[in-house]
């Protein structure tokens, strides 16, 4: 796959909306091809690392295609380590096809998707983390997830996995020497052993804790703003969001659908759900959205049930109420501003936080994000201010290599002879490796290079 020269467009191809479009080569031909279709006029010198100004010319025809900038960037002092070549043409649909079918006629290849980062992966550039992160990177929606691609990016979480496999590694050459040298050495301190092995269980626990925030942090979470009609649900969305997404009238069943808006609180993103009131209707328009709300309400990770504060709970608050209490819920007391503090009516519950808004006037947003934050805080999300996160995959290989620990706990409890040990530390160490990309399968790269786009 490396002698072969790889070409992709590397930038989002939107019409009229782009003012730059980037064709990228990477191989051992990407330079010679790029001499074939780009004339410098003048003495411009083709160094690496430096940008060349000049026409994308049909090889042919000599036809211009495009005005442009050729980058430069040789073996091993590129992203690839390979010989990489950047068209910097005009933005749009066409340039950028056109310089790339030409590359493709002199030889180049369509590249995979992820697959300029898998070769950088693959030529010792970056390992696994590390291209992981520039997904993430690239697909981050908040500041908090760009901040925690970057730790990632620069090795933040390559480093205490190389500690852990390292010292793991340390462990098992201890314990094979005692094996095949038991006559030479003194006998094994398995005191010393187990407290390293419980030290490494301890750090392990707390990478893995980080599990939830990177989640989070990648795919955001779900908040469905639910309750009868005309409580003010869109009104509190438009205050939240400081916009005017949702339709907000006095007329009960404004919202006949669901309308979404994309919010950042605390570092973490936030799909908001503003879903049509919750009542019988004979309204078949109405009752799709109602059908709708019960279904956004169900896949949300949080639920905002939003009350009226002059209406109070009635039994139509408490039908919606059984519908969702089964999910992580923020009871809202709404248009507190039109009741007088002595008549407000109690909730029906304790066992959910009650904020009292008044959307109209904007009042009670920072509250509600506050109850948010805490409602994620003392649930799933444990480690809220470290600068790393693992994804998935990278949550069951640490899994793995934890509960290959733990089994070397049991054998040395039930003293059982070294050769049981070293199986399980090889177990571990292997299963670190598979975190950095040093024990790896090529099914393992498949899937996590898919998920890039096609010029990354």
């Amino acid at each position: 796959m490396s002698g072969t020269t790889i070409a992709a467009i590397a930038t989002a191809i939107v019409p009229a909306q782009g003012s730059v479009g980037i064709v990228r080569l990477s191989g051992a031909e990407a330079v010679a091809i790029a001499r074939t279709l780009f004339h410098a006029p003048g003495q411009q010198a083709w160094e690496s690392h430096r940008i060349l100004y000049g026409y994308v010319r049909h090889p042919a025809t000599q036809d211009v295609v495009d005005e442009a900038l050729l980058l430069l960037m040789l073996a091993p002092r590129s992203y690839t380590r390979e010989d990489v070549v950047e068209f910097h043409c005009h933005g749009g649909i066409m340039p950028v096809q056109q310089v790339l079918q030409l590359c493709l006629e002199q030889g180049a290849r369509l590249a995979q998707p992820g697959e300029f980062t898998l070769r950088a992966f693959l030529n010792g550039r970056l390992d696994l983390t590390q291209a992981e992160s520039i997904t993430d990177l690239v697909g981050a929606r908040s500041p908090q997830a760009v901040q925690t691609a970057l730790a990632g990016l620069q090795g933040k979480l390559a480093q205490p996995i190389r500690k852990l496999r390292a010292q793991c590694l340390d462990l098992l050459a201890e314990v094979e020497a005692r094996i095949d040298f038991e006559e030479d050495l003194p006998p094994l301190d398995e005191v010393a052993i187990k407290a390293q092995v419980d030290h490494l269980l301890l750090d392990m626990t707390h990478l893995l804790a980080t599990s939830d925030r990177g989640e989070l942090l990648r795919t955001g979470l779900k908040v469905a703003i639910v309750g009868r009609p005309n409580v003010g649900k869109s009104s509190l969305l438009n205050a939240w969001s400081q916009s005017d997404r949702a339709i907000v009238t006095d007329l009960p069943g404004t919202t006949r659908d669901v309308v979404e808006s994309q919010l950042v609180v605390g570092g973490i993103p936030i799909q908001v759900l503003d879903t049509a009131g919750i009542r019988d209707t004979e309204d078949t328009v109405e009752k799709i959205g109602v059908e709708r709300s019960r279904l956004a309400a169900q896949s949300a990770d949080l639920v905002l049930l939003t009350i009226d504060a002059q209406a109070g709970w009635t039994d139509a608050d408490q039908a919606i109420y059984e519908q969702v209490s089964d999910r992580p819920l923020i009871l809202i007391l709404n248009k507190i501003d039109l009741v007088h503090p002595s008549t407000r009516h109690p909730t029906p519950s304790t066992l959910h936080p009650t904020i009292q808004t008044a959307a109209a006037l904007n009042q009670g947003i920072d509250a509600l994000e506050a109850a948010i934050l805490e409602t994620v805080q003392t649930g799933t999300l444990q480690a809220a201010n470290l600068d790393i996160a693992i994804n998935q995959r990278q949550a069951a290989a640490l899994t793995r290599a934890k509960a290959a620990l733990e089994q070397v706990q049991e054998t040395i409890a039930d003293q059982l002879p070294l050769d049981f040990w070293t199986i399980d530390l090889r177990s571990a160490i292997q299963a670190l490796g598979e975190i950095l990309g040093e024990d790896v399968t090529e099914s393992v790269l498949d899937r996590i290079f898919s998920r890039f786009c096609i010029g990354k």
